[in-house]
């Protein structure tokens, strides 16, 4: 059986390794609580760019999924990801799907985190907020001096906010997700329990 982490360095993906990285590393971070609601999405967001910082110098697998988990908009991310083949995925077998999907960025995070040191992130606008939902605009320093230009697309869940997608040059990063997970699927019998069972062993 293909290993998922093999599957993920395509050609397609090495190209746009880093691009990944970002939204495994820091769309989370970026995100709002319902605390935030009195604020404005770009004002938290540079509030809590120390957090971002600290947490991707740590280079911690177990601190990047701490951060995913409470700020990703997980559910919606997941079954997106899946295309077509989420809906022969039984509903009792999504929280192991999802927390696969957790560990296999929070683990990717980690181990490519320290090729990319961040040296800032800041805010630099916000677009207006719909229903379905608001983009933050940021502009990330790498310590060689290097810059990307993201656009974190943040969206309401209840009383909270949630990161629902980043966009690294001109690329969506959720499509490369999607791209990876329905190709291991379809190479794999068309069974989604084959990705589960490979995300939760990478």
């Amino acid at each position: 059986m293909t290993n998922i982490v093999s599957l993920g360095m395509t050609a397609t993906m090495r190209a746009h390794r880093f691009a990944f990285l970002v939204l495994a590393t820091l769309a989370a971070a970026f995100s709002l609580t319902g605390a935030a609601r009195a604020e404005t999405p770009a004002g938290y967001m540079q509030r809590v760019q120390n957090e971002l910082l600290a947490a991707q110098r740590s280079g911690s697998s177990v601190a990047f999924s701490n951060v995913l988990r409470k700020h990703m908009d997980v559910p919606s991310i997941g079954l997106t990801a899946l295309g077509e083949h989420a809906r022969t995925l039984p509903k009792a077998d999504r929280p192991a799907y999802f927390n696969g999907m957790i560990r296999f960025i929070s683990n990717y995070a980690a181990k490519e985190a320290p090729k990319y040191p961040v040296a800032s992130a800041v805010v630099v606008g916000q677009g207006e907020e719909t229903v379905g939902g608001t983009t933050v605009d940021s502009r990330i320093t790498l310590r060689s001096g290097e810059s990307y230009d993201i656009r974190w697309k943040i969206v309401r869940r209840g009383d909270a906010y949630k990161v629902r997608d980043a966009q690294v040059i001109g690329f969506w990063m959720t499509s490369f997700l999607d791209t990876l997970f329905q190709n291991y699927i379809s190479e794999n019998g068309n069974n989604p329990r084959a990705l589960i069972l490979a995300l939760n062993r990478s």
